[in-house]
């Protein structure tokens, strides 16, 4: 028994993109060949950066700049992509409040689209989500470590946050993981981490990551960097970006991205691939030969710092992971 799991890091629908979807009839947001890379998977799922709403107001948080929302609309567009679940844990979720967060949970409910990491209360924004595919149950957490303001509650709703910046990784996710590892067959662990525009893992990422493989995390998937980062076969640090209307920067380019397909079984991760995206102006497609030869370089270098040997296979870049015995329950 397997699943392949196909992975893309912070898609923002709101701001530019959002009004491209309040057109009558708006452009597609992906490619034919986006779809066709997701449809190969038996699940997908992503980072929605941005709250789907039309109500709600923006929040008051110092230092804030960027607020997403995306009208009702785009929780029809993911599902029309092929998503089947979402990571809310993340620091633009409440950008225009609870109503606002309550409602991207029912919009994306309404369109078939699980979600876990931000929810009602502080139980239900740290509860699991669990699915089936592939003859196995997944397990799915996801936390953010950033910001404190957005932390769900017992009586507010908010992101299931861990202070990952100063503190270790907290008891409640470790347990959480725990006790999926004995009730799944895979464990998946999203993580919203670090500051943005990195070009590799910052130290207290490099720090929490083993404490979540540790607890019994099969894969952890991390994001906030708006840029991709070095994988090994446990941790993709850093997933980067799916759709935006972000202004690029010159050396980082968080323009050229990559959609993830991870094959696992009981035994954890067996293939990894990754499939070199460009992100256009509110608009995603498979890279170009140039962008998809900048894409590889830098991918292989930085997988290289983390022990990693990556294969270039013409139009993705793949590790195949030796099979082992199953990781301790």
């Amino acid at each position: 028994m397997s699943v392949t799991i196909a992975l893309a890091g912070d898609a923002m629908l709101g701001r530019g993109v959002g009004e491209m979807l309040a057109h009558r009839t708006p452009h597609p947001l992906f490619s034919p060949a986006v779809h066709k890379v997701v449809a190969s998977a038996d699940l997908f799922l992503l980072n929605l950066e941005c709250c789907v709403s039309d109500r709600g107001t923006r929040v008051d948080v110092p230092g804030r700049t960027f607020f997403f929302r995306a009208p009702p609309r785009a929780a029809d567009v993911l599902a029309d992509l092929g998503v089947d679940a979402v990571f809310l844990a993340n620091n633009h979720t409440l950008d225009y409040g609870p109503t606002a967060l309550l409602d991207t949970r029912a919009h994306l409910a309404r369109a078939g689209i699980r979600s876990v990491g931000a929810a009602a209360t502080i139980e239900e924004a740290r509860a699991p989500l669990i699915l089936q595919s592939g003859g196995l149950r997944i397990g799915i957490v996801a936390a953010t470590d950033h910001p404190a303001e957005f932390a769900a509650s017992p009586a507010r709703p908010g992101v299931a946050h861990a202070d990952l910046w100063h503190e270790d990784v907290p008891d409640w996710l470790t347990g959480t993981i725990r006790t999926l590892a004995h009730a799944t067959d895979v464990v998946l662990v999203s993580m919203h981490w670090g500051p943005t525009m990195t070009a590799r893992p910052v130290p207290h990422v490099l720090h929490a990551a083993p404490a979540l493989t540790d607890a019994g995390a099969d894969l952890v998937v991390g994001h906030s960097a708006h840029v991709f980062h070095g994988f090994t076969r446990h941790v993709l640090f850093d997933l980067g970006d799916l759709i935006n209307d972000y202004a690029v920067h010159p050396a980082l380019r968080n323009d050229l991205g990559l959609l993830w397909l991870i094959t696992l079984n009981e035994y954890g991760p067996r293939h990894t691939e990754a499939i070199p995206i460009a992100l256009d102006y509110c608009h995603t497609r498979l890279a170009d030969r140039s962008e998809y030869a900048w894409i590889a370089d830098r991918l292989t270098r930085a997988c290289a710092e983390l022990g990693t040997h990556v294969t270039d296979e013409g139009d993705r870049l793949t590790v195949g992971w030796p099979r082992r015995a199953p990781r301790a329950r």
